[in-house]
């Protein structure tokens, strides 16, 4: 239940971060435009879900905005399942509390997608010019995803709660 709400929940992000793009384009303001699923994701690795379904749900998401965007096609895929395990190792699940935690949490793994999708842009993409044109793009990205972070940190805890509210089942316990 928890994956599926999360699942759709970035769906939703993946069309707003589309949109936003959109608007964003028209005030030539392109350098701004967040990451609005990265910040869900950390909020799923930092909770300790559960490996092999947060790394699914990353995988899909990252799927799907691999596909609404231009990006080779496993590229989001890729970093958005190495972001959830990371995050997941890292286990700052106490430090993510508040929103300046929340900020600088966003702002350490979004720095280091960056760094990722720049990486593997410059060693499996086709046209050599590219990394270099984004570099430029790179720092207002990680602070525009960073200043986004703690509101989706909000809606990422409320679905949270809303899908632990029922309590689980007690072994040997008949209905």
């Amino acid at each position: 239940m928890r994956n599926t709400a999360f699942f759709f929940a970035g769906l939703a992000l993946l069309l707003v971060q589309a949109n936003l793009f959109r608007v964003l384009t028209l005030i030539h303001a392109t350098n701004f435009i967040p990451s609005l699923l990265l910040p869900l994701i950390l909020f799923m690795g930092v909770h300790e879900y559960s490996l092999v379904r947060g790394a699914s749900v990353a995988f899909v998401l990252g799927y799907a905005t691999d596909i609404v965007g231009i990006a080779p096609v496993g590229l989001f895929t890729f970093t958005f399942v190495a972001l959830f395990v990371m995050a997941r190792a890292a286990g700052v699940r106490l430090l993510a509390q508040t929103k300046l935690m929340q900020f600088g949490l966003a702002l350490a793994f979004t720095f280091v997608h960056t760094v990722m999708i720049l990486v593997l842009l410059a060693i499996f993409g086709r046209d050599a010019y590219v990394p270099r044109a984004l570099y430029g793009l790179a720092l207002p990205h990680v602070l525009a995803t960073a200043v986004c972070a703690p509101p989706i940190f909000a809606i990422a805890q409320r679905l949270h709660q809303a899908t632990t509210s029922a309590q689980p089942p007690v072994a040997g316990a008949v209905p």
